[in-house]
């Protein structure tokens, strides 16, 4: 297992990230598909000399992360959104990530209904579209239980949808982030490494700093080894006054479970 960041978590222009993340000693960073890395921004020529940016910091795209005003399920405007997937998994190719994030939605109860359909349908040709130049499409989970979510992913002939584990999704949501890794065995092909914990007032979780929640961290990896993951945990924080110290002490803090010879 590989130690990475998610870039967006500093607030911080790109090239400052690079340097914070190779003084860390991370190997992997996940960046957004937007910006100076937007897939219209960057040219043939844009994607070799920004590879070779990432390899003089000893750095790699560990995935890109496309966000989506709308899922599969909305009508309007779904077939730009299929579009900007296939160009975002098409620079995640030519970056060398080859995996692509995205917030899906939740897994629709009948599939068989109209936001159903187009739900299978979007992902069944973004998993063909993926099949065919070699990259793959994450589903954040969160919304459903590991189960149910594999259960949903068998449907798709294809080898290119996936999952991006986010624990301190799985905890908010009110599921079990270590005991929903197993159902997911095979599936998984990118981790968030962020986490959480219920408010002292009620029981809805939130998130916190890594390290100062509820998950088993210990306990967590040793899953994820067992399964065989070779992937990254990428080290996330979305709310925080100071979002590049808690990134920073959150890859001190994974260095107890994952040593920094393997990242």
């Amino acid at each position: 297992m590989k130690i990475g960041i998610v870039a967006e978590s500093l607030n911080l222009p790109l090239r400052t990230v690079l340097t914070q993340a190779a003084q860390w000693g991370v190997s992997g960073l996940q960046l957004n598909a937007t910006g100076d890395v937007a897939p219209e921004r960057l040219t043939e020529t844009g994607r070799r000399e920004f590879r070779h940016r990432l390899r003089s910091y000893s750095l790699e795209v560990s995935a890109l992360y496309c966000p989506l005003r709308s899922g599969f399920d909305v009508p309007e405007r779904l077939t730009e959104r299929i579009d900007r997937l296939k160009e975002a998994m098409t620079l995640s190719y030519d970056l060398g990530a080859k995996i692509v994030v995205v917030q899906a939605g939740g897994v629709p109860t009948d599939v068989n209904s109209p936001a159903g359909k187009l739900m299978m349908e979007s992902l069944t040709a973004l998993g063909q579209y993926g099949d065919r130049i070699g990259a793959i499409l994450a589903l954040e989970s969160g919304l459903d239980s590991g189960e149910k979510l594999n259960e949903f992913l068998n449907r798709f002939d294809s080898g290119s949808i996936a999952v991006n584990y986010d624990p301190a999704n799985m905890l908010i949501h009110g599921y079990d982030p270590v005991g929903n890794l197993l159902p997911l065995k095979g599936k998984i092909v990118h981790t968030h490494a962020r986490d959480a914990r219920p408010s002292a007032v009620s029981r809805a979780a939130s998130e916190v700093a890594l390290g100062a929640g509820h998950i088993d961290w210990m306990l967590y990896t040793a899953t994820l080894e067992a399964m065989e993951y070779r992937g990254y945990l990428a080290v996330e924080r979305e709310t925080s006054e100071n979002r590049l110290a808690d990134v920073e002490a959150g890859v001190k803090f994974l260095r107890r479970f994952i040593p920094p010879t393997q990242s």
